[in-house]
This record gives C-alpha cells, sequence and structure tokens, in this order.
C-alpha cells in the first residue's frame, strides 16, 4: 500500500494561488486506507479551504469527486463532466501517481494536496510502517519474508553487522536488527542454511534503469 499524508492547509492554498473555482479529488485506493485522501478527507479538505479564503475576504467555489483509484485511466476519464471550463485548477488527494495522471488528462493546473511517503502496511490503526523498497528484485523467499533493503538501516543483503547489538540496530537502537528478525525467523523455519548463501550485490538497474519502470503483462493485455 502507498502510504501518503496531507500538506498543510496554508501550502495547499498557496499552490492553487487566486483559482476561484477548483475540483478537489479524492482516492478510493491506498491513501483512503491510510486516511489521508479518501472521500471524508476531501469534504473536509474543500471546507476548509472555503473557509480559510471566506477570512481572507475572497471566494472559492469547490466541486469534490472521489474516484474508486487516480492511478486508472478508466476512473480519471469519469472526470471529464466535473472539469469544464470555468474550473481554474484542480487539487488531487492521491500519491504522486495520481496527481501525473490527472495532469495528463487535463489542461489544468493540478497540485499534490498529499505527500507520498512510502510503500507499507498498517501495523496498528494509524501507524504505517515501510516495508517494500519497490527495488524491482525481490529476495524475501530468502530472508523468511522479512526485507533486508528497507528493514536494514544499512540496506545490507549479507548481515548481519558489527554494530548490531542485543537484537537492536545501532544507526537507531529503538530499532530491531533487521537481520536478527530474519536469523529468529529462518530459525523457526528450520531454514537457516539460506544464511550460508552469499548474496551478491542487488542489481538496482532493475529498480531504476535510466528512466521510469513498466511493467507489462502480455496476457491480460488488450
Amino acid at each position: 500500500m502507498i502510504v501518503a499524508e496531507p500538506k498543510p492547509l496554508a501550502e495547499v492554498s498557496e499552490l492553487i494561488g487566486e483559482a476561484r473555482k477548483i475540483l478537489v479529488v479524492g482516492c478510493g485506493g491506498c491513501v483512503t486506507v491510510c486516511l489521508a485522501g479518501g472521500e471524508k478527507e476531501t469534504g473536509i479538505l474543500a471546507a476548509s479551504l472555503r473557509m480559510l479564503r471566506k477570512k481572507e475576504g475572497k471566494t472559492l467555489e469547490t466541486l469534490e469527486v472521489t474516484l474508486t483509484r487516480q492511478c486508472d485511466p478508466e476512473y480519471v476519464q469519469l472526470l471529464d463532466k466535473y472539469v469544464t471550463e470555468d474550473v481554474e485548477g484542480i487539487v488531487s488527494l492521491a500519491c504522486g501517481v495520481g496527481v501525473q495522471f490527472l495532469a495528463e488528462r487535463f489542461n489544468k493546473w493540478v497540485v499534490p494536496a498529499l505527500n507520498t511517503k512510502f510503500a507499507g502496511g498498517a501495523v496498528e490503526h494509524g501507524v504505517w510502517e515501510e516495508r517494500c523498497g519497490l527495488c524491482g528484485e525481490c529476495i524475501l523467499h530468502q530472508t523468511g519474508g522479512i526485507c533486508p533493503i528497507i528493514r536494514c538501516s544499512k540496506s545490507l543483503l549479507n548481515g548481519p553487522c558489527g554494530g548490531s547489538q542485543g537484537g537492536k540496530c545501532e544507526v537507531n537502537p529503538d530499532l530491531p536488527c533487521a537481520w536478527q528478525l530474519i536469523y529468529d525467523r529462518l530459525k523457526a523455519l528450520g531454514k537457516l542454511d539460506l544464511l550460508l548463501e552469499i548474496r551478491p550485490p542487488k542489481d538496482w538497474s532493475k529498480a531504476r534503469d535510466g528512466g521510469p519502470r513498466k511493467v507489462v503483462r502480455e496476457d491480460v493485455r488488450m
């Protein structure tokens, strides 16, 4: 899941400039789950922007729509009927991907209302942790389902380092040592022999090879 957090209201207000009518677009995907950009947050942001402008002695008209996803053209095109000539700007409550999809489709000023943080998951209500570095070369089958790229502060592929003490990370003593977690997990599964394998340096070209990455599934492509 992509995790994002709201930008300060004053910043969003500054981004839309002197626009008198805007479209505020929420996303029903990841940012709804992390309580940053769903229908509720979209309504709150629109109302807050109107109140801020009224306090400044100005007016602002807002339209509010929450799409199922902003990262899918079939949903983005549903906004066509809302993006009229008098709409001066679009505020996107989505990750950076959604913002770019809106900007590509509409000849309007599109601004982000969120800061995209990372790909992670919920560990408790209101708390999300980064768990995937989107590296393009997953080795979780070798490390007991624990990612050393993200969960190890040094992204070591062969660990632990010499600074790990008492199961804690030397970079941040509040964090458990990822390689201690990997060891404990593999031991519990009876697969400690995997630690004897020397993992080669990561091929970072699979994460970033001179431009944006693309995945094509020919079996579902139309």
